[in-house]
């Protein structure tokens, strides 16, 4: 004979569930049978059953992981955080019932058409960048870059500057110096494996005082060692009295674990 009332509709992938357990299969329905906004704690079902907290945690943490038990923390008003449980009656329904399938538009027949050869196209040449500038081009500072690009002949027979070379390219070699890079090696990075001949001697010193510029010295903040970073750890509920607390594992929380261990004492 058919229920006609007081009466749940459960589906067999619930009850005859291949990887849950017994009491979790009974405890899904048992759940699925009561009343919207009824309580499906932990205490709440140990005081209607006589499986015991542990068990009952266990078995909601089993539907939990597939899918039909959702726990949020809630922080309430006055700040004390709660467990709220939704159950699905069917997981990933609410999803799927949610999607919408977009019209399929009837494929249109494409007309025949000779190949067509595009010439492949050529990437643009990335802009050249600047000379390096110093933060300060101090008197001394110029000094010193105008000494050192007039000086460079006498290392590099073929890196022979003008005047308007040398006042060209002395906010480079001033740039070089403001990091603190020594007159020895910077005549170095410009004088060694030069192009034979140099056509364009004034070219070549500008771009590797442009693509060799080494970064500045790291200051005593940067070697410093990197501080740890804050542990955050995840919040879990109560196996005893359903509230919220932090811990790695799941279990039981700071006043529950005492009142177990003065119980056991």
């Amino acid at each position: 004979m058919p229920h006609t009332s007081r009466f749940t509709i459960v589906g067999n992938h619930l009850a005859q569930h291949a990887e849950l357990s017994l009491v979790a299969i009974g405890i899904g329905v048992h759940i699925q049978s009561l009343p919207a906004g009824s309580k499906v704690g932990i205490k709440a079902l140990a005081a209607r059953f006589a499986e015991g907290e542990t068990r009952i945690a266990t078995a909601l943490r089993e539907l939990e992981a597939h899918g039909y038990l959702h726990r949020r923390h809630v922080r309430l008003a006055n700040g004390r955080m709660v467990t709220r449980t939704v159950f699905c009656n069917h997981p990933g329904a609410v999803l799927r019932a949610g999607a919408v399938v977009a019209p399929q538009e009837a494929p249109v027949p494409e007309e025949s058409h000779p190949p067509v050869r595009v010439p492949p196209r050529t990437a643009p040449e990335p802009p050249r960048r600047p000379l390096p500038q110093p933060r300060e081009l101090t008197p001394e500072l110029r000094r010193t870059a105008s000494a050192i690009l007039a000086d460079l002949r006498s290392h590099a027979k073929e890196l022979v500057l003008s005047e308007d070379d040398i006042e060209e390219l002395i906010p480079g070699v001033a740039a070089w110096l403001e990091r603190e890079v020594r007159p020895d090696a910077i005549r170095h990075a410009l004088t060694t494996q030069l192009p034979q001949p140099p056509k364009y001697p004034a070219k070549i010193v500008k771009h590797r005082l442009t693509a060799l510029l080494p970064p500045p010295l790291p200051g005593a903040e940067e070697l410093a060692p990197a501080a740890r970073r804050t542990l955050v750890i995840p919040l879990q509920s109560c196996d005893r009295c359903d509230r919220a607390f932090r811990s790695r594992e799941p279990g039981h929380c700071r006043g529950c674990r005492s009142e177990l261990t003065a119980a056991a004492a």
